[in-house]
């Protein structure tokens, strides 16, 4: 990520949103702190795109609808000393 100050990035808006779209985010600091970055549409996007819950995640995955048959150990505890 390229860093910018804030009057530079002023200046050359125009290449700091040129490099956003071909090299990726880049960072405005103002005062030698990182306050700002400025991104592409397609990186936000990405970042912002809703996050599927879990019922959804699950019903996505190439085993739903499998039956599986999964066989429980019945097996009793092991003894240990406390």
């Amino acid at each position: 990520m390229h860093t910018w100050k804030l009057q530079d990035a002023k200046a050359r808006l125009s290449e700091v949103v040129k490099e956003a779209t071909t090299q990726g985010p880049q960072e405005i600091t103002l005062r030698g702190e990182p306050v700002v970055v400025v991104m592409s549409v397609a990186e936000y996007s990405i970042l912002v795109k809703p996050k599927l819950g879990f019922v959804e995640f699950m019903r996505q995955s190439p085993l739903f609808g499998v039956d599986l048959k999964i066989n429980r150990d019945d097996s009793s505890t092991r003894e240990i000393d406390l």
